[in-house]
């Protein structure tokens, strides 16, 4: 009786949006009013009598689901949780220290999920259903969430939050959770400064879009900053910071603008630098023709698993807009557009590193891109207790971009390049 009694609850909340997008705004009397005229409503719907007791119980536990999130609002305040997983109702599982771990958290069933996803999404617009079954979006706090529903999912509804970690914020934090060491720091960000062009690159969840946060801030607050995003997660710290974010097409299919569309309105915006918060497409192409138009100091993102890898998708990404020009002329303009890549990699033991940082050069006599590495980190493996053993080196090759650097005024040693 009473589980029927929840579902009609759920169901109202549901057909209700407006009191999920709104609850935040609601003080605690109101929202209480609210619930209770809603519980009042379902029961006698249901021809349910409620005795106080269970009726203030009931209240309750909708407060409570209301005001946070559920199952999940312990695993969201735990620091030492990085990533929560929801594989349906009955599978929850966290990676803490690089581990994946399955948790005892659970939900009563799979409307019961669906009610906290619903939660979840109500304060970013978005929406969900058989229709549009996946969406991503964003926290105020820059953590990233990915909800996929049925037909598309076969194991029920499943939530991906990767958590924002507000204790990475300088590049000394980078420096104590050993991504990097002091040289690759100080010449990061000199390279910022000095307005290169840099690609940060690696797989999901290594840290690329943290890393780039952390080095933006870097980036005089006398620029006008354009950032692009799919899902908005950069944390910019400027004044003078536009942000832009792609949006879905609507439940007609229509509506949709792409981070193509946004990057080639940027232009039209005076930016002193801008910011993709990854590439995924035919926006490599812009990219590259914007930079060697003259926007320098570009930072992008993209997932490849080395530096000659980000450049043979980004090769392959501007060959698929439908330009009709030869490879070599399309490595060309690679070559002449992107300075650095910043290579990140995720080892077993939870660590992230960023693993080389990778001068592009010049197109070799065979049509390759000359790749040549600055700094790497020498894996060395792992010792008993599964940590990994390797040391950052510098490469002993000064890049032939160095006089950027004296041309901005920027001291940087060329002792830092040294082996």
């Amino acid at each position: 009786m009473i589980e029927r009694l929840r579902a009609r609850i759920r169901k109202s909340l549901l057909a209700n949006k407006d009191i999920l997008v709104k609850k935040d705004a609601l003080s605690r009397d109101q929202l209480q009013k609210t619930l209770e005229y809603i519980i009042r409503d379902s029961a006698n719907i249901e021809r349910i009598q409620l005795d106080r007791e269970t009726k203030d119980k009931l209240l309750a536990e909708l407060m409570n689901e209301l005001i946070s999130l559920g199952p999940l609002q312990d695993l969201m305040e735990d620091d030492s949780v990085t990533e929560i997983m929801v594989n349906g109702p009955f599978k929850v599982y966290v990676e803490k220290s690089g581990e994946m771990i399955l948790t005892d958290v659970k939900f009563r069933d799979e409307a019961h999920l669906m009610h906290t996803i619903e939660k979840l999404i109500s304060p970013s617009g978005r929406r969900i259903d058989e229709s549009s079954p996946y969406v991503d979006f964003s926290f105020v706090d820059g953590s990233r969430i990915n909800i996929i529903i049925p037909p598309l999912s076969l194991s029920g509804p499943v939530i991906t939050i990767r958590k924002f970690s507000p204790n990475i914020s300088t590049t000394e934090d980078l420096l104590r959770l050993n991504t990097y060491d002091k040289r690759m720091s100080d010449f990061l960000v000199a390279a910022i400064k000095a307005k290169l062009n840099i690609i940060f690159s690696g797989a999901t969840g290594v840290g690329k879009t943290t890393t780039l946060n952390v080095l933006s801030s870097y980036i005089s607050d006398q620029e006008r900053i354009i950032s692009i995003e799919d899902t908005a997660e950069l944390r910019l710290m400027q004044e003078h910071v536009v942000r832009l974010e792609t949006r879905q097409s609507n439940i007609e299919g229509k509506g949709e603008i792409a981070i193509r569309d946004l990057f080639r309105n940027s232009l039209r915006m005076r930016p002193d630098r801008i910011i993709l918060g990854e590439i995924r497409g035919t926006e490599a192409f812009d990219l590259i023709q914007a930079i060697s138009s003259g926007h320098e100091g570009s930072l992008a993102v993209i997932h490849s698993s080395s530096a000659s890898d980000c450049v043979y998708r980004m090769e392959m990404m501007i060959l698929m807009s439908g330009i009709s020009l030869p490879s070599w002329v399309v490595r060309k303009n690679i070559a002449n557009a992107i300075d650095i890549i910043v290579q990140m990699v995720q080892f077993d033991d939870g660590t992230r590193k960023i693993t080389s940082i990778t001068e592009v050069h010049d197109i070799l006599s065979k049509e390759e891109i000359e790749l040549v590495d600055l700094f790497i980190f020498d894996h060395k493996g792992y010792d008993d207790k599964g940590k990994v053993l390797g040391s950052f080196k510098a490469c002993g090759k000064i890049p032939t971009f160095y006089d950027k650097f004296k041309l901005r005024q920027i001291n940087l040693d060329q002792g830092i390049f040294k082996e």
